[in-house]
């Protein structure tokens, strides 16, 4: 068996009921995976029992946890009850996030505030409870966004307050690294699910699906794979933020 096997592993995925988060849940459970499955509000009830019931139905073992992130005792909270129920905890995925498009000159504080705590905040205090608390040779993985390396507007808190992320990313891996935790972060470009048109015009989500050199938006199905890669396999990749999304943008 390899090292980088994932049956038996235990795998904690925020925002893990649906869209990518979803997909994961699913692809790591057939492989073996042990799953807690963290969701956000009573809005995503639904599509959390449905991943449960499928992950369980593949013979995994897994739960599902409701909490908001942006209040830090939570996150202690979700850690906490995977360690109780599973007896530690091997791979940390965070794929949390919000977006708003909006001019810069019309956003309000409440905004900025609200971007700040769900794609800053939250990804900050999970990396660090995860650099606690998972077993050596852990994995800890945060999917940002391909913004990060557009020359945009209208985007500035979502890509402003993602940007972050990189540097957490960074300096994680290398506090982390001595106990053989690696730390990455994943930029899909924008991704074919309901969280990319909600607030996209038609004409804006036209220009999307011109803008990739490969043709298209990002498909949830060649992130996952990645995903997967960086925490198995591909664990000697640590404190980068990988780019996939088929040439829409690049550095």
């Amino acid at each position: 068996m390899s090292r980088n096997d994932l049956k038996g592993k235990v795998v904690l995925i925020a925002g893990g009921a649906k869209n990518l988060g979803g997909l994961l849940s699913r692809d790591l459970a057939a492989k073996g995976a042990r799953i807690a499955i963290h969701y956000n509000s009573e809005s995503t009830r639904a599509d959390a029992e449905q991943t449960l019931a499928d992950v369980l139905a593949s013979g995994a073992e897994a739960f599902l946890f409701q909490a908001d992130l942006t209040d830090v005792k939570n996150i202690t909270k979700l850690f906490d009850k995977t360690i109780a129920t599973f007896g530690g905890i091997d791979i940390a995925i965070n794929t949390v996030g919000k977006v708003l498009k909006k001019q810069f000159a019309d956003t309000t504080e409440e905004e900025y505030d609200s971007m700040s705590d769900i794609n800053s905040k939250v990804a900050y205090f999970f990396i660090q409870e995860a650099g606690k608390k998972l077993n050596d040779r852990g994995k800890i993985c945060t999917i940002v966004t391909s913004l990060l390396a557009a020359y945009t507007g209208l985007y500035s808190t979502y890509e402003g307050l993602k940007a972050p992320v990189e540097h957490f990313t960074r300096a994680a891996s290398k506090e982390f690294g001595e106990r053989g935790i690696s730390v990455t972060a994943v930029a899909p470009g924008p991704m074919d699910t309901p969280f990319f048109y909600g607030q996209e015009s038609p004409e804006a989500v036209a220009y999307h699906k011109s803008a990739a050199a490969l043709g298209g938006l990002t498909d949830i199905k060649d992130i996952a794979p990645l995903v997967e890669f960086l925490i198995t396999d591909g664990w000697w990749i640590t404190g980068q933020t990988i780019f996939a999304n088929g040439g829409y943008t690049t550095r």
